[in-house]
């Protein structure tokens, strides 16, 4: 997947994904193969979602995790989105050999304390 790489320097993470762009904050991550891959497993989860649900669902997966764990980045850790393209960040095959829909593995498994 061929995905326009964009420099935002006041992007409040290292990278971001806005179908169909990558946001990058510095034009080095442009070279983080593990962060570009990330972000285009969002891609592929917006993809997936056709795109406006996938940004509702993401948010309210949010809401619901710092209700929970009253904590922002446990809450962001935890977003079933995040939790698949954080544990295939360094599989640069994973977006040619999984099968779509690989987060739904997360919702299925998710445990509130």
């Amino acid at each position: 997947m061929r995905a326009p790489v964009l420099i935002i320097k006041r992007l409040p993470a290292n990278g971001m994904a806005i179908f169909p762009f990558i946001l990058v904050k510095r034009k080095t991550d442009k070279n983080n193969v593990s962060l570009i891959n990330h972000e285009k497993i969002h891609l592929r989860q917006q993809l997936e979602l056709l795109i406006l649900p996938f940004y509702a669902i993401y948010l309210f997966n949010y809401l619901i995790n710092l209700l929970v764990y009253k904590k922002h980045h446990l809450a962001y850790m935890k977003i079933v989105f995040e939790q698949e393209a954080y544990d295939n960040e360094d599989n640069l095959s994973y977006l040619k050999n999984n099968n779509w829909f690989g987060w739904i593995k997360n919702v299925r498994a998710l445990k509130l304390p």
